[in-house]
């Protein structure tokens, strides 16, 4: 009798929840919908963002294509969806830059960085904007930690090498650098300069403003 009931309960909950594994299946699948949607509307964010810098969550969730709904459903504000958008776009800049040499002369490894670096920050700069409003300047340094460790980290390799000025603070050098990278985002944005020129004219400002005192601080 026992095994009889046994056999009846099973039944029973397999005509409600589907075969053994479909539960596992369906949550499988839900997980990865949210995954899709979530990156769908990280994606939207840096669009609607580009094209209007006080985008709306209404026009994020247009831009994604997502229901104001799903979007709150994994940001429940507008700051928090700035910040993710901020993180994932300096996350895929790390990926790529924590692979780029920086062994070597100092100058020819700063070049390389540059190089590659400027792309990101052109990809990143409207994200940027949005979140000096949305966030406190200590998240926005948090954000931005490791990408400034390697250009500090450099800079002063370079300094201790003779191959960067040293009578200027990294911190000036870093800030110069910085300046310098996001005008040439926007000259490019603008249609003012072509984007393979951009590294090239970078360059031209930063290495000999750099590489000034290399040679005459020698004759002081």
């Amino acid at each position: 009798m026992a095994t009889k009931k046994a056999a009846a309960t099973r039944e029973r909950l397999s005509s409600r929840t589907g075969s053994p594994g479909t539960g596992s299946r369906g949550a499988a699948n839900q997980r990865a919908d949210a995954l899709r949607n979530r990156a769908k509307i990280l994606a939207g964010a840096v669009t609607a963002i580009r094209k209007n810098p006080d985008a709306s969550v209404a026009d994020i969730a247009a831009e994604a294509g997502v229901g104001r709904q799903t979007l709150y459903g994994h940001f429940r504000t507008r700051p928090e969806l700035i910040d993710a958008a901020l993180l994932e776009s300096l996350e895929r800049a790390e990926d790529v830059l924590s692979e780029i040499s920086l062994d070597g002369d100092a100058r020819d490894a700063f070049q390389r960085l540059v190089a590659s670096s400027w792309v990101f920050v052109d990809q990143s700069r409207a994200v940027l904007a949005a979140a000096q409003k949305e966030l406190s300047p200590g998240r926005i340094r948090e954000l931005h930690e490791k990408a400034e460790a390697r250009m500090r980290g450099l800079l002063e390799r370079g300094q201790a090498e003779g191959a960067f000025r040293s009578d200027l603070p990294v911190s000036w050098l870093l800030t110069t650098t910085h300046v310098v990278l996001n005008g040439a985002a926007e000259e490019v944005r603008t249609g003012k300069l072509d984007p393979d020129d951009a590294p090239w004219f970078i360059d031209a400002i930063l290495l000999p403003a750099f590489t000034h005192d290399a040679h005459s601080e020698q004759g002081r």
